[in-house]
């Protein structure tokens, strides 16, 4: 009579962890994507009122799934090691700017300058690798960087304005993409989360504090639908994140770079006809040049995922 084989060490099936990781990574970039219309609707609260409550909520949130988990024993370690926490506090710093830059863009009719944001991130994270890593970039790399570079200035020249807000949303998460590549495995995701929105928490105190002095807390004063949306913000802001490093461990590199693009495709689509932002030719012809940079990137991006698979079969 056969001996029943445990659950926990019976062979992983390749082919369920790749469909069930690219439908994880996939979620959280569509969720991602639609954050611009849930960010909207919490309005009459303003974006320094709603990354207040985003932080207290998702360190609210995290302690939760940590105690759920029994997780907590993780995260001291983290806490520990000096290097570790001080990666997180930086992280956190950077989280922080992104997440004000993106929620100015939403309330301010933006949506669609912060979508070029994140078209431009994964260039900029290349960008990166080269001078903060001092990796060698493929031609087609380098192509796309200059592309990326040749779209803003047609933004600024033909369009007459800066996208602060787009290179502010690229340089903070770029930054803050690098600083989790150097921590890498050491610490997991909502330990990460835990530790960037704890030391979160002084600036969002006095944030609220000072919103509450000057324009008002609107938290529970614009009805009880308000004050659900609102407290989920905590929810919103930990799940596709949780959901993508799910993702990002059973699948490949490749596949993760392809899916990023959902989101920024679905926030220009937000922003441009569902929330009907101006598109003038100017702003066009900018984007359509960073799209042929993403295009370039993709084309990269495949090649060589199928050059890696081939060394792998031989």
């Amino acid at each position: 009579m056969p001996v029943p084989v445990p659950s926990s060490v019976r062979a992983v099936d390749p082919e369920r962890e790749r469909v069930l990781g690219t439908g994880y990574a996939f979620g959280a970039y569509l969720l991602w994507g639609f954050l611009p219309l849930y960010f909207v609707a919490l309005a009459p609260t303003g974006p320094w009122e709603v990354v207040g409550w985003r932080v207290l909520l998702s360190l609210v949130f995290c302690a939760v799934v940590l105690t759920v988990a029994r997780g907590w024993s993780r995260m001291i370690a983290v806490l520990r090691n000096r290097r570790l926490a001080l990666w997180t506090a930086v992280a956190g710093v950077l989280i922080y700017v992104n997440w004000q830059a993106f929620l100015i863009a939403t309330q301010s009719g933006h949506v669609v300058e912060a979508s070029l944001g994140y078209f431009i991130n994964p260039i900029a994270t290349v960008l990166l690798a080269v001078l903060v890593l001092h990796e060698r970039l493929r031609p087609l790399q380098w192509a796309a960087i200059g592309i990326a570079v040749v779209a803003v200035l047609v933004i600024v020249v033909a369009y007459g304005s800066v996208p602060w807000i787009a290179l502010a949303l690229t340089a903070s998460f770029g930054l803050y993409g690098l600083v989790k590549n150097r921590i890498g495995g050491a610490v997991d995701a909502v330990s990460g989360l835990a530790l960037e929105t704890f030391w979160l928490t002084p600036i969002a105190i006095v944030q609220l504090v000072i919103v509450a002095m000057t324009t008002g807390i609107t938290f529970g004063t614009a009805g009880p639908m308000h004050a659900v949306l609102l407290a989920l913000a905590g929810v919103a802001t930990a799940v596709p994140l949780l959901m993508f490093a799910s993702g990002a461990r059973r699948v490949t590199l490749t596949t993760v770079g392809l899916l990023q693009f959902v989101a920024p495709i679905l926030q220009f689509v937000t922003g441009a006809f569902l929330l009907g932002e101006p598109m003038p030719p100017e702003r066009w012809a900018g984007f359509v040049i960073v799209w042929i940079a993403c295009a370039l990137l993709i084309v990269d991006m495949v090649r060589q995922g199928r050059r890696t698979r081939r060394a792998r079969a031989r």
